[in-house]
């Protein structure tokens, strides 16, 4: 034991990562006290003479938190790897090209300017939830290695290499040079976006690439739709063939078409599947429980086994470790390789891969969406649910469903079957909120879906969400 004691705000030890508002809830300290803590994880896990990549985002806060994430880790004895400003994809690569034992992520992800946070690794696993709150315990109660031998630090510029093994997987071949507009929304991935699409065959047009930690132009989360306005815009005025949009650490893609249509996630993962089942005949696919009842049967069409599980990044990435899938894709628009790649999510990359199929097929990308089975559905619906109730309220509307007779799916809340369609609602396991969503065949039969949600959260004292989804949280 030493004399190191801290105690963090408990609101930042979420599930998947450690996040949040600088100044208030997250401060200097903690970004030390996590470094100080997670590499004593580390070199209990993996014996001295470790290593731990870092990597920081576009955020104002970020440079005042890295170096003291880094000097945590030193007090451990371990040498830090400083990979510096970049996407959180690009330190996820690094973890697995460098063989470094852990790796910390300095990143708000697709939160708001005023929020900052970590997400972490280690070896070459996730690192959440258990783990996590283990963080908390150890610094309240100082159980951390004793600093036999300061640690070191070195800068390493792995990007070039990282766009390198990025366009080793473009497979467009001989097809259409494709136009693009792209929007980094002012993120962590805006320089080496630019590199990347030096060298990517046809046109490409990036916009809002200077990384800007106030985010000027939109928020940087691309699935709130009001988020692609903008590149919506460009895509017509450019005439191009598709439109690619990230959050604020580039976890995260969003897409539209040639028509200034988006594709959501589940979409996107039907085409991403198609391509992949050709090269992995019977292989498993796995999607979140949000997504649409049309990917899990177009996955069985292509040949493959689909799996629905938990929402979260860290979850399915277990999961496709476990089940050796190559591909899996959440509705929040993290996709994963594991076919080619690493296994982790990484928006850069899937966009690498979307755009090969796109250059490879016989018809425009409006075309595959609009080709794909009719069905009407509810955004994504976030909103606010007290803490200590919102786990209850999915237990109370699962013990009504049950006593009613209901076909229930509850990998993850409850996903509700009906002759109309299928109707969610689960907890948010990292923020104060319950999420729902709705699909049906017809809009009259998703009105009744979406009066049976209402039905439910007032049965338990809770008002029904803003069916339009504007009020998705973060």
């Amino acid at each position: 034991m030493t004399a190191f004691r801290h105690r963090f705000d408990p609101t930042v030890l979420r599930e998947y990562d450690i996040r949040g508002v600088v100044g208030k809830t997250l401060k200097p300290e903690d970004a030390f006290a996590i470094g100080r803590c997670f590499g004593s994880v580390v070199v209990r896990e993996r014996g001295t003479g470790g290593r731990v990549a870092v990597g920081y985002d576009g955020r104002l806060s970020s440079p005042d938190l890295e170096p003291q994430l880094v000097a945590g880790l030193r007090a451990c004895g371990l040498a830090v790897l400083r990979i510096g400003l970049g996407p959180t994809p690009m330190l996820y690569y690094a973890a697995h090209a460098l063989g470094t034992d852990g790796a910390v992520m300095v990143t708000g992800s697709h939160n708001p300017p005023d929020y900052n946070g970590f997400k972490m690794m280690l070896g070459k696993k996730p690192f959440f939830g258990a783990q996590i709150r283990e963080i908390g315990r150890m610094a309240a109660e100082g159980d951390v290695v004793p600093v036999s031998a300061e640690g070191s630090d070195a800068r390493v510029d792995i990007a070039e290499e990282y766009v390198a093994r990025l366009l080793r997987d473009y497979d467009g071949g001989e097809g259409r040079r494709l136009r693009v507009v792209w929007d980094p929304g002012n993120g962590a991935a805006g320089e080496v976006l630019k590199r990347l699409v030096a060298r990517l065959p046809g046109e490409h047009f990036v916009i809002n690439a200077a990384v800007d930690g106030t985010f000027p132009n939109h928020h940087p989360d691309p699935t709130v739709p009001r988020n692609l306005a903008q590149l919506i815009a460009e895509v017509a005025r450019e005439k191009a063939d598709l439109g690619v949009a990230f959050d604020g650490d580039a976890d995260r893609i969003g897409l539209v078409d040639d028509q200034g249509e988006i594709l959501f996630g589940d979409q996107m993962m039907v085409i991403l599947a198609r391509d992949v089942l050709r090269e992995h005949p019977g292989a498993t696919v796995i999607a979140d429980v949000k997504a649409s009842q049309v990917l899990f049967d177009e996955i069985a069409k292509a040949g493959g086994k689909p799996l629905m599980w938990k929402t979260g990044h860290s979850l399915i990435k277990a999961k496709m470790a476990k089940t050796g899938a190559p591909l899996a894709g959440e509705m929040s628009g993290h996709i994963f390789f594991a076919d080619r790649w690493y296994g982790f999510d990484d928006a850069l990359y899937a966009a690498v891969r979307l755009l090969g199929v796109i250059a490879r097929a016989d018809r425009p990308l409006s075309a595959i969406r609009a080709a794909l089975p009719r069905v009407v559905n509810t955004p994504e619906l976030r909103f606010d649910c007290p803490e200590e109730r919102k786990f209850a309220i999915v237990q109370e509307v699962k013990d009504r469903l049950a006593a009613a007779g209901a076909r229930v799916v509850d990998v993850d809340g409850v996903r509700v079957l009906t002759e109309d369609g299928w109707w969610l609602l689960r907890a948010s396991n990292t923020q104060a909120v319950l999420v729902a969503r709705a699909e049906a065949r017809t809009p009259e039969g998703l009105e009744r879906l979406k009066a049976e949600i209402a039905r439910q959260l007032l049965a338990s004292g809770l008002q029904p969400p803003d069916f339009s989804g504007e009020n998705a949280g973060h």
